[in-house]
C-alpha cells in the first residue's frame, strides 16, 4: 500500500511559511536527500496555495533542475481545493468529494509514495483525518519567531515513532517519523 509522506522544511520553532530562509543552509547533502525522496515517490498531493506556486515555477525550471524537475512536472499531482475549477499544470487533477475517501483510494492504488510538499492547511486536515503515514521534517537551525507553524491550534494528538535521523553539515537535521503502533 502506498504511503502519504509529508516532507517539510521547518524552522527550529516550527515555522513552515515561505521557506526562502532555508536557502542559506543549502548543501549537496540536502540535494541528494530531496532527489532520493523524489525518486521514491510517483505522485504529489498539494493544497491550492502550494499548487499555484509550484505550477507557476516548476514548468520553467526543468533545464536547471534536470531529472528532479522532470519528475516534479511529469508526476501526477492531486490538488485539494474548494475554489479551483481548472488546473493548468500537466498531470494535475482536482480531488473532489470526501477527502478521506479519495486519499484512501489513492493509497490503495499500486505505486510509490505520495509526497505532500508545503500545503500547511492541507497537512492539518490530513493529520486530523489520520491520513499521514510518515513525516520527513527537515529542521533548520534557525528561529524565526513568527509565521505559519506546521502544527497549529486544533490539531488532534497523535503519537509518532522516530524511525530515522540524518544530519547535514549545515546543522540541518532530517527527522523521519511514522505512526506509532
Amino acid at each position: 500500500m502506498r504511503k502519504v509522506v509529508v516532507s517539510m522544511f521547518v524552522s527550529l520553532d516550527g515555522v513552515i511559511e515561505n521557506p526562502q530562509w532555508t536557502f542559506q543552509f543549502h548543501c549537496e547533502e540536502q540535494d541528494k536527500f530531496k532527489f532520493a525522496e523524489m525518486m521514491e515517490s510517483d505522485a504529489l498531493l498539494l493544497g491550492r496555495v502550494t499548487y499555484e506556486g509550484f505550477a507557476a515555477a516548476w514548468p520553467n525550471m526543468i533545464e536547471q533542475t534536470g531529472e528532479y524537475g522532470l519528475r516534479m512536472n511529469n508526476n501526477p499531482k492531486y490538488v485539494v481545493s474548494t475554489t479551483l475549477n481548472q488546473l493548468e499544470w500537466n498531470n494535475s487533477s482536482l480531488i473532489e468529494g470526501d477527502l478521506a475517501e479519495e486519499i484512501n483510494k489513492l493509497k490503495q492504488q499500486p505505486g510509490k509514495d505520495i509526497l505532500v510538499f508545503g500545503s500547511g492547511k492541507l497537512i492539518q486536515t490530513l493529520a486530523n483525518l489520520d491520513l499521514i503515514d510518515e513525516y520527513r521534517l527537515m529542521v533548520y537551525p534557525i528561529v524565526l519567531g513568527s509565521g505559519q507553524r506546521l502544527f497549529e491550534e486544533g490539531i488532534e494528538q497523535r503519537k509518532l515513532k522516530l524511525v530515522e535521523t540524518q544530519t547535514f553539515s549545515t546543522g540541518t537535521v532530517v527527522l523521519t517519523y511514522r505512526k506509532a503502533d
